[in-house]
């Protein structure tokens, strides 16, 4: 008799830039592949368009099927967050999100039945101010259903584990299991070309812009202020929206920072990523608050030195692999991220501990370990 995992593969549809379609992929491929004997995945997605279907089909080799509900994405969402939708029968359900089919069912006497959900941060209860207000409603309304009915939440750090028990006591429900860099997250042949056509100078700082901690940006842009970085440029990954672009343009003036110092190079795909990351001089992540704090493993992986702020999660994530600079209430942050960046530039021995020490603790996380323990926890349920 074959068991079979049911994954709600979703997110893989999804726009959003918060990493979760990714974790979604890179997560289902895994437990495809770790798939134990007799054992088998399954996905789940809305109501979507043959050629949505088809790439998600594409994108998941191994598959053993790919289901549709009833209703489109919108839809379900909304239909999930009132428990009003069902999938057609029970089984092992795990989501790689708060998207979850979360209802009512009889483990005593279906002992198969379970759902798992994945709680990636907890903004939406401790800075709400950082998401949209239509985020958090949602959010939380499915961390009440699955406090209700979920019969486990997985999340990435112990950090975020007492955060969240600390506001909704999941006890023993809770399972950490950590992400791990894109396996596909590799220098391309054409490195040197990508580094011409991102205009990549000699030397540079880099850092991830994310919507939900423009906060962390603004303290590094002012940092830069102080010049103890010897007027290196920096450069911000990620998607910005129009008034992000333009607190950053704000900033930078304020601060009297020159033309260029600061370049928003927007979204890349994983090779132009792979090379702006491998070819920094010093990774910067300040961070107020993180979950896991994927770019900062990104940064490890390829062996470039890392300043983070003092988050638990990221501290959780490091494990001293990087240079953690105290956040405090918000005064002198800048001031000590100045110093934290200026220490690296200026001592090429501590710029070699950092690489060696990065490349190492990058191997602590993989996707293999990762669905390995996906699918112990549903053995255990």
């Amino acid at each position: 008799m074959t068991t079979t995992l049911r994954v709600i593969v979703d997110e893989l549809l999804s726009s959003a830039t918060n990493g979760v379609p990714q974790y979604t992929q890179h997560l289902t491929q895994a437990l495809i592949s770790t798939a134990p004997d007799n054992c088998e995945v399954s996905g789940v997605i809305a109501s979507s368009s043959a050629d949505e279907y088809q790439a998600v089909i594409d994108s998941l080799p191994g598959l053993a099927s790919l289901a549709t509900t009833a209703l489109g994405r919108r839809e379900l969402q909304a239909a999930w967050q009132l428990g009003l939708s069902k999938l057609s029968r029970g089984g092992m359900v795990h989501a790689p999100s708060l998207l979850a089919p979360l209802s009512r069912h009889d483990r005593v006497h279906h002992r198969g039945d379970q759902t798992v959900v994945t709680l990636h941060n907890t903004l939406a209860l401790t800075h709400p101010e950082s998401l949209s207000p239509r985020e958090v409603a949602w959010q939380t309304a499915m961390l009440k259903r699955a406090h209700r009915f979920a019969d486990a939440v997985v999340v990435p750090t112990h950090a975020v584990a007492a955060q969240l028990d600390e506001r909704m006591k999941f006890s023993e429900r809770i399972r950490v299991i950590g992400a791990a860099v894109s396996p596909t997250l590799l220098l391309p042949p054409d490195a040197a070309a990508r580094t011409a056509a991102l205009e990549l100078p000699e030397r540079y700082l880099l850092t991830v812009a994310s919507g939900s901690d423009t906060a962390g940006l603004a303290h590094l842009i002012r940092a830069l202020a102080s010049e103890a970085d010897a007027g290196l440029p920096l450069f911000i990954v990620g998607a910005a929206s129009p008034a992000e672009d333009v607190e950053i343009a704000r900033l930078t003036a304020e601060v009297g920072l020159p033309d260029g110092r600061v370049r928003s190079v927007g979204r890349l795909d994983e090779e132009d990523l792979a090379v702006i990351l491998d070819r920094a001089t010093v990774f910067v992540y300040p961070s107020l608050a993180s979950g896991f704090g994927l770019p900062l493993l990104e940064a490890f992986f390829f062996g470039t030195p890392v300043v983070h702020s003092d988050d638990p999660a990221l501290l959780e994530v490091s494990a001293g692999a990087g240079i953690a600079v105290s956040r405090g209430d918000g005064t002198g942050y800048p001031d000590r991220l100045a110093e934290a960046i200026a220490a690296v530039l200026g001592d090429p021995q501590l710029s070699q501990r950092l690489r060696y020490a990065g490349l190492d603790r990058s191997g602590a996380y993989t996707w293999r370990s990762a669905a390995q323990q996906v699918w112990q926890l549903h053995a255990d349920l």
